[in-house]
C-alpha cells in the first residue's frame, strides 16, 4: 500500500472513530431482508465505494485488539480483509436469472435427478466465522431440466452471503423450484460450524443437518425416502 493510500485509509479511520459507529457499513435491514427473499443484487460499484470504509473498520478492529496496525505484517491486512469479506458475500451481487443464462431445456424426463456432495462454504451471520460441508439436491422435472452445473451455482449464490444453515437450505430449494417449476425439490445440507468448533462449546466432531422438501418430496414419503437413501449412498 503506497503512502497516498495509507493517508486515505487513515483519514477514513479517523472519521470512523469520530463517528464511533458502524452505521455507514450497515446494510439497511429492510433492503437486506429483500435481498435474502428475492435474490436481488448489490452492485459491484457499491462494493468498490464501500471498500475504504471496510478497510478503515478492519484497521480500527486491529487497533482495538491491541495490535499495531502499522507493523509490517499487518500493513495490508485491512485491505485484504475488506476484499476477502466482499468476495465471501459476493452472492448479494448475483441472481438466479443471471447464472441460469438460458440453461433450462425442454426434456421429456420425469424421473428423479440428484446432484450430491456439492461443496458449500458460508459465513455464520451470528459470529462471522465459516461453516462448510456438503449439499445434496434432488428434483423431479416437469418437462424441463437444467444444466447440472447450474445447481452448484445456485448453491454458490446463496452461500456467499451472511447465512444461517436453515435459511440457506430453504433458499436453495425455493430458488430451484421457482426457476424450474418441477414436481418437487429436495435439499439436504450437512455442515460443520466453526462457531461450535473453535469457540463456544468447542465440539470438534459436531455436524448440523438441515433439509427442505417441496412438492412430491414433501407429500410422498416413498419419494422422500428414495432421495434420502440415494443421497447417502456412496
Amino acid at each position: 500500500m503506497n503512502g497516498h493510500g495509507n493517508g486515505k485509509v487513515n483519514d477514513t479511520v479517523e472519521e470512523f472513530h469520530r463517528s464511533n459507529s458502524f452505521k455507514d457499513l450497515v446494510i439497511d435491514t429492510k433492503k437486506s431482508a429483500e435481498h435474502r427473499q428475492r435474490g436481488t443484487s448489490r452492485t459491484e460499484d457499491a462494493d468498490e465505494s464501500r471498500s475504504p470504509a471496510l478497510e478503515a473498520a478492519y484497521t480500527s478492529i486491529l487497533r482495538e485488539l491491541g495490535e499495531d496496525a502499522g507493523r509490517q505484517g499487518l500493513l495490508r491486512t485491512p485491505l485484504r480483509a475488506a476484499k476477502a469479506m466482499q468476495f465471501l458475500t459476493k452472492g448479494y451481487n448475483e441472481t438466479i436469472e443471471d447464472i441460469l443464462n438460458n440453461a433450462i431445456f425442454d426434456e421429456d424426463h420425469d424421473e428423479m435427478v440428484i446432484v450430491k456432495n456439492i461443496d458449500v462454504f458460508s459465513l455464520c451471520e451470528h459470529h462471522l466465522v465459516p461453516f462448510f460441508g456438503k449439499v445434496h439436491i434432488g428434483y423431479i422435472p416437469n418437462k424441463k431440466v437444467v444444466g447440472l452445473s447450474k445447481l452448484a451455482r445456485i448453491v454458490e449464490i446463496f452461500s456467499r452471503r451472511l447465512q444461517v444453515q436453515e435459511r440457506l437450505t430453504k433458499q436453495i430449494a425455493v430458488g430451484i423450484s421457482q426457476a424450474l417449476e418441477p414436481k418437487g425439490v429436495a435439499v439436504v445440507i450437512e455442515a460443520a460450524h466453526m462457531c461450535m468448533i473453535m469457540r463456544g462449546v468447542q465440539k470438534m466432531n459436531s455436524r448440523t443437518v438441515t433439509s427442505t422438501m417441496l412438492g412430491v418430496y414433501l407429500e410422498d414419503p416413498k419419494t422422500r425416502e428414495e432421495f434420502l437413501a440415494l443421497s447417502k449412498s456412496a
